[in-house]
């Protein structure tokens, strides 16, 4: 079976009005709810792991409870870092959890078809990552803000979630992470630095992690376009 975790302990200083990005509403619903419900939506998936900061816990839990259709779930505390706050949801995981979803709570507009792949992926591969083909020209430059070269694109991709790992993988990949007082990017970043290869699967551009408010108003026009 597949259980899901989001973390959503984001201070959401860009998002401005110190509100947590996820509670807000996205075409009148709370953006956290709108990424559980797609999630809910998966056959696979079983349980649902949601990772809060610890005086947002209550409020959480009360609109989960409150939300229709939803797949069983667990809210626990966050850490001061977005690693550290899925290390802790990772201690929840349901004895027949074989394989584990990392997912950004603040992309609502995930599609089923997406999450199946990254599920599919990573159980033939190991370890998957949604992601898209990058529009834009990458420099890679020195200390001092010269350029050192310019990467291909064709070789580019810019990540997003959900990312998907077999239990064992991503644990010993949290383990050595904490070992070694890693601390990455992304779950991919840390499985890849056990050595194993991590499949990209297509992902969608209306994907996108909601952060300021100008991301609100352009996911509303994804939603508007979709209908």
């Amino acid at each position: 079976m597949v259980t899901a975790v989001f973390p959503a302990a984001g201070s959401s200083k860009r998002m401005g009005g110190g509100v947590n990005k996820n509670l807000l509403e996205l075409a009148g619903e709370p953006i956290l709810l709108r990424t559980l419900k797609t999630f809910s939506k998966v056959e696979r998936i079983n349980f649902l792991i949601v990772v809060v900061a610890a005086h947002e816990v209550e409020t959480v839990e009360g609109l989960m409870r409150s939300a229709r259709g939803l797949k069983p779930w667990r809210v626990t505390v966050g850490g001061s870092e977005r690693q550290y706050s899925i290390a802790n949801g990772l201690k929840l995981l349901p004895d027949d959890a074989q394989i584990v979803l990392v997912h950004d709570a603040a992309r609502p507009l995930v599609t089923v078809q997406t999450i199946n792949e990254v599920i599919d992926a990573a159980e033939q591969f190991g370890g998957a990552i949604a992601a898209i083909p990058e529009k834009n020209t990458i420099k890679v430059i020195d200390a001092q803000g010269f350029v050192k070269y310019t990467p291909p694109r064709a070789e580019l991709v810019s990540v997003m979630t959900p990312q998907g790992f077999r239990r064992e993988i991503l644990l010993r990949a949290y383990d050595k992470a904490a070992e070694e007082n890693f601390l990455g990017t992304d779950d991919s970043s840390l499985v890849e630095q056990l050595g194993f290869r991590v499949k990209v699967v297509a992902g969608g551009y209306q994907n996108i992690k909601i952060t300021t408010p100008e991301d609100i108003r352009i996911a509303e026009t994804f939603l508007e376009e979709s209908k």
